[in-house]
C-alpha cells in the first residue's frame, strides 16, 4: 500500500467522521444496527491488514473490500459509509497505530436453518387476516415524552476475512433495547454489537456533528409516521417514491422498507393496520408455513425473494393471533465466488421482538413503569 493513502490532514478527518455519521443515521433503527455491525467488523478486518503491512512492509496480493453480508440494502448513502470508513480506518492506523473497537459480540460457526419453501399462493388472504388482527389489537398513541420502548434479540452470520482467508461466522444471539422519543430527536440504545459499554450509547439529536437527519421512510419517528397516508395505493407509491434508487429493485426495497417499520418502531394503529395491505399490492410477496424467529418461536412468514442477492426476507407472525414475532434473512440460493460460503440455508439476520411499549423515560423499561 502507497503510505500517501493513510494521511489525512485534521479537516479532511472531521469531514469524512461527519459524512459517516450522518449516512449512518440515515439508515433505519434496526437495518442501522445490523450494518454497523457488520462494517464494523470489516473495519477492524481492514485495520489489522493495513497494520501488517506497515510492520512487514508489504502489500497484500489481493485488494481488500469491506463487505456486507446484504447486497439487497445497497443505499448510496452506506455505500459513501463504508467508502469513508475505510479513510477513517486509514487514518486511524497513521495516527495512533490504535483498532476499532470490536463489536463485543462472540462470534463462533455460522448459524443455519431449514428455510423451507415459498409460495404465492394464499399469501393476499394472510395479509388481509393479519392487517384484521393488526386494526383489533390497537396501538396506544404515543404523547410527548414518552418513548417508544422496543426489546428484541438478535443474531446473524457474515463473512470475515483473516490474512487472506475468508470464512462465514455467526454472530451470538445477544439482547437489544432501544429508546426513542415522538418526535425522532431524543433516544438511546443498548447493544453489545454496537457499544461495548453496558450502558449503551445516545440516540439523541443532533449528533456530536450537529446533524439532524430528515425525516423519512429510511429515519422515521412516530410523528413523522403518523402524517402518511393509510390508503395503500397511495402508501405503496410514496414508498416508491422515497425509496427510488436503493435495493436491487423497487419491489424488494418496498417489501424491506415495510419490514424495517415492523421491527423497531411503532406506527400509529390505522397505519399498522395499512402496512399490511400495502404489502399485499408488492408482486413476488409469498407465504412460507413454517419459519422461526431469533428464539425459537414456530410461525407462518410472509416473504419475499431477492432474485439478485438470492436471500428471502421473511416477516414472521403467531399462527393463530398473527401478532408479528420477528423477522429473518435467508440464503436460499447459490452465490459464486467468495460469496459461495453463504451457501443456502445460511441465517444471514434473525431477530424476535420480546416487547414494544410506550413508556414516561428514556431508559425506563415497561416493569419498571408506575
Amino acid at each position: 500500500m502507497n503510505a500517501n493513502t493513510s494521511r489525512q490532514d485534521s479537516a479532511e478527518w472531521d469531514q469524512d467522521a461527519q459524512l459517516l455519521s450522518q449516512t449512518a443515521r440515515d439508515l433505519p433503527t434496526g437495518r442501522h444496527q445490523f450494518h454497523r455491525e457488520r462494517m464494523m467488523a470489516q473495519i477492524q478486518q481492514l485495520q489489522e491488514s493495513q497494520q501488517d503491512e506497515r510492520t512487514t512492509g508489504t502489500a497484500t496480493s489481493r485488494t481488500r473490500r469491506l463487505r456486507l453480508p446484504r447486497p439487497a440494502f445497497a443505499l448510496p448513502a452506506l455505500a459513501a459509509a463504508v467508502a469513508v470508513a475505510a479513510a477513517v480506518v486509514a487514518g486511524v492506523v497513521m495516527n495512533d497505530g490504535g483498532g476499532v473497537e470490536d463489536t463485543g459480540v462472540a462470534t463462533g460457526p455460522a448459524l443455519t436453518t431449514d428455510f423451507g419453501t415459498a409460495t404465492t399462493k394464499g399469501a393476499p388472504q394472510l395479509l388481509d387476516r393479519i392487517s384484521l388482527a393488526a386494526a383489533e389489537g390497537g396501538h396506544p398513541t404515543v404523547k410527548p415524552g414518552q418513548y417508544i420502548y422496543v426489546e428484541s434479540k438478535t443474531a446473524g452470520s457474515f463473512l470475515k476475512t483473516v490474512d487472506d482467508k475468508t470464512t462465514l461466522v455467526g454472530e451470538e444471539l445477544h439482547r437489544r433495547q432501544v429508546w426513542n422519543s415522538p418526535d425522532g430527536t431524543k433516544g438511546w440504545l443498548i447493544d453489545p454489537a454496537v457499544n461495548d459499554s453496558p450502558e449503551g450509547e445516545t440516540l439523541s439529536l443532533p449528533d456530536e456533528q450537529g446533524n439532524t437527519p430528515e425525516q423519512s421512510l429510511n429515519h422515521p419517528s412516530y410523528d413523522y409516521l403518523a402524517k402518511l397516508t393509510t390508503d395503500p395505493d397511495k402508501l405503496l407509491s410514496t414508498i416508491y417514491k422515497e425509496t427510488e434508487g436503493q435495493g436491487n429493485s423497487p419491489d424488494q426495497q418496498a417489501f424491506a422498507t415495510i419490514g424495517d417499520l415492523l421491527g423497531e418502531s411503532y406506527p400509529p394503529a390505522e397505519l399498522y393496520s395499512a402496512l399490511f395491505r400495502t404489502a399485499a399490492k408488492i408482486p413476488g410477496v409469498g407465504v412460507v408455513e413454517d419459519a422461526v424467529d431469533a428464539v425459537g418461536r414456530h410461525g407462518v412468514a410472509v416473504a419475499r425473494l431477492d432474485e439478485t442477492s438470492g436471500q428471502r426476507e421473511e416477516w414472521i407472525f403467531d399462527r393463530k393471533t398473527h401478532v408479528f414475532l420477528g423477522a429473518r434473512i435467508v440464503q436460499v440460493k447459490k452465490n459464486t465466488g467468495v460469496d459461495a460460503l453463504m451457501k443456502p440455508g445460511t441465517v444471514v439476520h434473525t431477530s424476535a421482538v420480546l416487547n414494544r411499549a410506550v413508556v414516561d423515560g428514556i431508559k425506563q423499561t415497561p416493569s419498571q413503569a408506575g
